[in-house]
């Protein structure tokens, strides 16, 4: 189903901003193991690729990211920001739909081989934190992030500065979920999006699609698309 046609009638209730911003602060926190060691992304981007769903070499589970971003991005093509891009698969497949493409990375060897891979598609590929991303202002009608939000120190701080990029009627696209000890579940995301201003929240469990990630996988994997209100008619 285009998230364009989901039902705005299905809004959660309003909850307080506050708390459910520390509640989601709070499962990000409990969820990392105390013990283990930040991944250093320079050295991780050597074998980024070889996960099926992040080089997306598989034809397979390229065409099933494809059709999924086809659901989940607006029909006409806009100005997009890959926030955490990685190596730009996902940014890849935006700018192969038609949308202007910025992708985003705290780690120059990804955004090395980011801009390697999005040659030619006229996408902007920037080094830079995606919880503040460089992008001088600018606004977007998608802010798009695939495993990101679990590993950032101020997920509800970044949350917030993600939706103030959206214009009117922009959306905010959160591939999500948890692994183990890591990850979000996927209720701490919806509780938290409404409040901010989205008309309409969509959640898609991706679990069980094994295409997508190249096997059978049993834990939670999500996506929540928020769409912002659009603006009124001039009065």
């Amino acid at each position: 189903m285009n998230i364009d046609r989901v039902r705005t009638d299905l809004q959660q209730p309003a909850v307080d901003l506050p708390g459910s911003f520390a509640d989601l602060t709070g499962s990000v926190a409990e969820r990392r193991s105390p013990v283990a060691d930040p991944v250093d992304w320079d050295v991780a981007a050597a074998t980024f690729d070889d996960e099926a769903d992040h080089g997306l070499r598989d034809p397979a589970v390229r065409a099933a990211w494809d059709r999924r971003m086809g659901q989940w991005l607006p029909e006409v093509p806009g100005d997009l920001v890959d926030l955490g891009c990685g190596t730009g698969s996902l940014s890849l497949l935006a700018a192969g739909r038609g949308h202007r493409v910025t992708a985003v990375d705290l780690s120059p060897r990804m955004t090395e081989l980011a801009r390697a891979k999005l040659a030619g598609t006229g996408a902007r590929v920037l080094t830079g934190d995606a919880a503040r991303p460089p992008v001088e202002g600018r606004e977007f009608d998608v802010v798009l992030a695939r495993h990101v939000v679990w590993a950032l120190a101020d997920p509800a701080g970044a949350l917030r500065h993600w939706w103030s990029m959206l214009r009117p009627g922009g959306r905010l696209v959160l591939v999500e979920g948890v692994w183990g000890s890591t990850g979000i579940p996927a209720e701490r995301l919806t509780d938290v999006l409404i409040p901010l201003g989205a008309a309409a929240v969509r959640y898609e469990r991706l679990s069980g699609d094994a295409t997508l990630w190249g096997r059978e996988v049993d834990d939670e994997r999500y996506v929540v698309v928020a769409v912002d209100r659009a603006p009124g008619p001039a009065g």
